[in-house]
C-alpha cells in the first residue's frame, strides 16, 4: 500500500488528477452495478409484479447513489483545477436532483396505479390530482436545478418569480383552467370512466376512457377517439347518459304520423269488429256505457245525429297502442307510459308513444323498440287508418293512371 502511494505521488499533476478521477468513476459505476444488478435484483419478487412503475421509481432512486459519490468525491481529486471541480460538482448536484424528481414522479403514477385498482376510484379519478402533484414537482425540481447550475441560492430565482407571474399564468392558462374544471367534475360527480356521453360540439358520442388534467378521452361508437379540453366539459354543454343506465330503462319517443284523411267516427258494425281485440274488449265497453248515458241525458228525440258523442278510429287506437304496451313484457312498468297525440302539421297527426325499456342494451333496446312499431304500423289497417307519406312519383303515376281510366271515351 505504501508502494501504491509513493508510487501515485512521484506521478506528474495531471496524471495524478486522471487516476483520481478514473477511481471516482469506477467506484461510481461499481456502486451502481451493485445497487441495480445486485440488490434491486435481489428485492423484484419482494415488489410489485403487476406493473414496472415501481421499479422505474426505485431504479432513478438508485441512479441518485452513484452521483452522490461523484458530487462529494470530486474533491479528493488531486491537482483539478477549479472550474473543473466546480462543473462537474454541479453537474453532478443537477443530475441528482433530476433523479429524485424522476422517482417522486414515477412514485405518483404508482399511487394512482394502486388507487385506480379500488372500486371507488372509477367514481372519484384522481388522475388529474396527481398529474398536478407532479407538475408542482417539476417545477420546484427545474428551480433547483437552475439555482445548483449557477451556484446560487433558489430563494434568488423565487424572488424573481412575482416579476413574471403574468408570463406564467399566460404560459399555464390552460393547465389552471383544466385543474379548476378537474375539481368540479370530480368533486361534483359530473363524469366518470365509462360513462356514455354526447357533445354534439366536439363530435363526441361514445363512452369516456380517460380522465386527465387537461383531456378527456371518449371512445365513439365507430371506435375513433375524440380528445375533450377538460375545462370544456365545464364549460360547454354535453349530456351524460349514466343517469339512463343507472336506472335500468331506456327511452321510447317515437310518434307515428296518421294520415288526416283517414280519420273518422265509427259505426256500429266496426266497434264490434274491434270488440275481437281481447285488449280494447273493456275500454270499448266503458266507453260505449259512458257515450250512450251522455247522449241519454244530453239528447233529445228531434236531435241531429250529428250532436251525439261517437267513438272514434283514432281515440281506439290510442287505447289500444296503451293497453298493448302495458301488456308488452319488455317495456318497463315503474316508468313513464304515455300516449299522446301532437299538434297536427303538414306530416299528419304525431301520435307519440313515450315509454321505456326494461334493458339499456343498445342492441335490445333498437329490437324492441322495432318489434313495438312493426306491429303498430301493421295493425293500422284494422283501425280504418293510415300512414301519413309524402307523395312519390309512384303515386303520381297511380293517380294519372285512375284518371284515365275515369274519363269518358270520346
Amino acid at each position: 500500500m505504501e508502494n501504491l502511494t509513493r508510487l501515485f505521488a512521484e506521478q506528474p499533476d495531471w496524471a495524478q488528477a486522471l487516476i483520481g478521477i478514473a477511481a471516482l468513476l469506477l467506484t461510481a459505476f461499481a456502486l451502481n452495478f451493485l445497487l441495480k444488478r445486485v440488490i434491486l435484483r435481489f428485492a423484484e419478487p419482494y415488489l410489485d409484479r403487476r406493473t414496472k412503475t415501481i421499479d422505474k421509481a426505485v431504479a432513478w432512486l438508485a441512479t441518485a447513489a452513484p452521483l452522490l459519490v461523484i458530487a462529494r468525491g470530486i474533491a479528493l481529486v488531486p491537482h483539478l483545477p477549479d472550474w473543473a471541480y466546480s462543473l462537474t460538482r454541479n453537474v453532478a448536484q443537477a443530475l441528482i436532483v433530476v433523479s429524485v424528481a424522476m422517482a417522486i414522479v414515477k412514485g405518483l403514477s404508482y399511487a394512482n396505479e394502486l388507487y385506480e385498482r379500488l372500486p371507488r376510484s372509477r367514481n372519484r379519478p384522481i388522475k388529474g390530482f396527481v398529474q398536478v402533484l407532479k407538475i408542482i414537482v417539476l417545477c420546484g425540481a427545474a428551480i433547483i436545478l437552475i439555482s445548483v447550475l449557477i451556484d446560487q441560492s433558489p430563494l434568488l430565482l423565487l424572488s424573481g418569480l412575482g416579476a413574471i407571474t403574468a408570463v406564467l399564468l399566460l404560459v399555464f392558462k390552460d393547465t389552471i383552467l383544466s385543474l379548476v374544471a378537474s375539481v368540479q367534475l370530480t368533486t361534483n360527480d359530473m363524469l366518470r370512466v365509462g360513462d356514455w356521453i354526447t357533445m354534439p360540439s366536439m363530435a363526441a358520442d361514445g363512452d369516456v376512457v380517460d380522465i386527465s388534467l387537461h383531456t378527456i378521452k371518449v371512445q365513439n361508437f365507430d371506435k375513433t377517439i375524440t380528445t375533450i379540453p377538460t375545462h370544456r366539459l365545464v364549460s360547454d354543454a354535453y349530456q351524460n347518459w349514466r343517469g339512463m343506465s343507472e336506472a335500468g330503462g331506456r327511452r321510447i319517443k317515437r310518434s307515428l304520423h296518421i294520415d288526416q284523411n283517414t280519420i273518422r267516427f265509427l259505426d256500429e258494425d266496426e266497434v264490434g269488429e274491434l270488440e275481437q281485440f281481447n285488449m280494447l274488449k273493456d275500454y270499448l265497453a266503458d266507453k260505449r256505457a259512458e257515450i250512450a248515458a251522455w247522449n241519454a241525458k244530453e239528447l233529445k228525440g228531434d236531435d241531429a245525429p250529428v250532436n251525439a258523442r261517437r267513438l272514434t278510429n283514432i281515440g281506439t287506437l290510442r287505447a289500444y297502442i296503451l293497453a298493448y304496451l302495458k301488456w308488452h313484457p319488455r317495456i318497463g312498468e315503474n316508468f313513464t307510459l304515455l300516449v299522446r297525440q301532437l299538434q297536427p302539421g303538414p306530416t299528419g297527426l304525431p301520435i307519440e308513444i313515450y315509454c321505456f325499456t326494461d334493458t339499456t342494451a343498445w342492441s335490445e333496446y333498437e329490437s324492441i323498440q322495432a318489434d313495438i312499431f312493426d306491429h303498430l304500423i301493421a295493425i293500422l289497417p284494422e283501425f280504418g287508418l293510415g300512414l301519413f307519406q309524402e307523395p312519390t312519383g309512384r303515386d303520381f303515376a297511380r293517380g294519372l293512371k285512375h284518371e284515365q281510366e275515369e274519363a269518358p271515351a270520346a
